[in-house]
């Protein structure tokens, strides 16, 4: 909207105003449970009574997985916690992480640019729960949802950056450096220190041998900055860790910062 300045004859434009994150619990779905996913909370009161009556409540168990590469989704994703990776799987079978969604985002964010499928394999890594949308239903709400379009535009962006980096930290950096790096994006995501995870699938998430994940760990616990428990990973120490990663978690946790204040 342009309106006129009356003492200096020059036209301004208003500033739409952002609608504010309400704090966890403030919101609730159909069935009167608290809502905390973060793009939900942010969302105006017109836009997520669009979405209210067709999200669907779900548990999302430990190694569920969402969707395949090229295979239809069907359903996006908004969860309230737990962690779901996104994963490139190769013809023999290996995979690697390229990035990590949680209460802060939703997975499927392919529908939001017009497509029905993903060059990724999303699985559940840590068990949790959230709100599930059918593609179709998805689609047509983001017509008459502008901020829900832009948020979930913007994530995508921030998932594209996610994907640049981790690639280069896989190529350039120390097992145990992306090791450190991992760990504070998943604790992000799940605000515990306690973090239930195997050598063997952090092996994988990596990219790497599970010997060679083995001994970086090793040093992350002689250091004090870590305690490896049986299939669980425990963060003692996260300033300290934040120093024994590399660059990386920094880049990606400050471009973060700055996307949630717009």
């Amino acid at each position: 909207m342009v309106v006129a300045n009356i003492f200096t004859g020059r036209s301004r434009r208003l500033r739409t105003l952002k609608p504010m994150p309400l704090p966890p619990g403030m919101r609730t779905d159909e069935n009167g449970k608290s809502v905390n996913n973060e793009v939900l909370l942010r969302l105006p009161e017109n836009e997520y009574a669009l979405l209210r009556p067709h999200l669907e409540p779900v548990d999302l168990p430990q190694c569920q997985i969402l969707y395949e590469p090229a295979e239809k989704i069907d359903f996006a994703y908004f969860p309230n916690n737990g962690m779901t990776s996104l994963v490139i799987v190769v013809r023999d079978g290996r995979s690697v992480e390229v990035g990590m969604v949680g209460k802060e985002g939703m997975v499927g964010t392919p529908l939001a640019a017009g497509m029905r499928s993903g060059p990724c394999r999303a699985i559940v890594q840590i068990a949790g729960s959230g709100l599930r949308i059918r593609s179709e239903v998805l689609e047509d709400t983001l017509l008459d949802a502008p901020v829900l379009r832009l948020s979930l535009n913007r994530y995508g962006l921030r998932q594209g950056l996610e994907v640049a980096q981790i690639a280069a930290c896989n190529r350039l950096h120390e097992v145990e450096q992306r090791l450190a790096r991992w760990l504070l994006m998943c604790q992000d995501r799940v605000d515990s220190p306690f973090l239930p995870l195997t050598h063997e699938f952090l092996a994988e998430m990596l990219g790497s041998a599970r010997p060679t994940v083995t001994l970086a760990s090793g040093m992350l616990q002689r250091a004090g900055l870590i305690e490896n428990m049986r299939g669980t990973v425990k963060i003692l120490n996260r300033k300290e860790l934040e120093g024994a990663a590399c660059e990386c978690y920094g880049i990606i946790h400050n471009f973060t910062a700055a996307m949630r204040l717009r």
